[in-house]
């Protein structure tokens, strides 16, 4: 069984895939993604976080009344992110059941059926996770915390534009989309559990 998790920023995503795959008893994969394609091409793992979250345009802003013009390195190197990216996914679902967070990894697996889950939540509760999982570095205003939210769900809607005919988020997208507003995550795992194991036996 393969679950992917697709998710807002600050919903909680990231925690409850993997406790949801502890809970199974399987691999889940997020971060590993990354420090995979760091390895394999020889790039800075913040590079390679910072491009796999974002889309050329995001990272080089067309500008009014000028050409749009991105250097052929970082074009080049934003290409073979992805594309190592996409390789690393499929072989990781090849392997065996296993959680994979983001990535746009929903449409990356299309063909091999994957239980598709989208996390999301309220302003509130977005901005409350935000806040108590921030480092020092990352203390900012509550108006500059949510700026740099919307500006990440833009660009990961974007970048699963490029590969779906469905928007990312809608619900015609997904097996099942959770609100986690106001919830502690690892209340939801033990009910979330026996629905994936139950939808499991079907795929």
């Amino acid at each position: 069984m393969i679950i992917t998790i697709s998710r807002e920023f600050g919903s909680g995503g990231r925690e409850l895939g993997k406790r949801l795959s502890e809970a199974l008893h399987i691999p889940c994969y997020d971060n590993e993604i990354i420090a995979m394609i760091s390895d394999e091409q020889g790039l800075d793992p913040d590079y390679v976080a910072r491009v796999s979250e974002s889309s050329l345009r995001a990272e080089y802003p067309l500008t009014v009344g000028r050409r749009f013009s991105i250097p052929y390195k970082v074009m080049e190197q934003s290409i073979m992110v992805a594309v190592t990216q996409q390789k690393i996914i499929e072989k990781l679902a090849r392997q065996g059941d296993c959680v994979i967070v983001g990535r746009c990894a929903d449409t990356v697996l299309a063909h091999l059926h994957p239980l598709r889950i989208f996390v999301y939540a309220d302003r509130a509760s977005k901005l409350k996770r935000c806040q108590e999982r921030a480092t020092e570095q990352e203390n900012f205003a509550l108006a500059e915390m949510e700026r740099r939210m919307r500006q990440i769900d833009k660009n990961r809607a974007k970048k699963h534009e490029l590969t779906a005919s469905i928007s990312w988020g809608a619900k015609e997208g997904y097996d099942l989309c959770i609100n986690t507003s106001g919830r502690e995550i690892k209340t939801l795992i033990p009910a979330l559990a026996a629905y994936c194991q139950a939808v499991g036996k079907d795929r």
